[in-house]
């Protein structure tokens, strides 16, 4: 419900328009591209597309998927690790406190 409630409020921002993708995303759907072409390698380069089983074109999408979300997935964590960092450090260079509340 999350993910759908953050897709419906981007499409009220956007008014229904397709937006760019984000560095990011770009990123990952390049991250699809070698096993996408190990798996259509696996079942044979000559074939057209036209050509897969119903089976064979799940498949696909699946391994586009996975290897999309995989790269999003380590691209959040790395992000969010800086973040972590970042404010670690800030808080390291806090003055100590003398004491707590009375």
């Amino acid at each position: 419900m999350r993910c759908q409630d953050a897709f419906a409020r981007l499409l009220d921002k956007t008014e229904g328009q397709m937006i760019d993708p984000t560095e990011t995303e770009l990123a990952a759907m390049r991250a699809a591209l070698a096993p996408l072409g190990d798996y259509v390698a696996s079942i044979g380069m000559d074939r057209p597309l036209a050509g897969y089983g119903k089976a064979e074109v799940l498949r696909l999408v699946e391994v586009v998927v996975d290897a999309y979300q995989a790269h999003m997935l380590l691209e959040h964590e790395r992000a969010a690790a800086q973040e972590r960092a970042y404010f670690e450090g800030k808080l390291s260079s806090q003055p100590a406190s003398s004491g707590g509340l009375r």
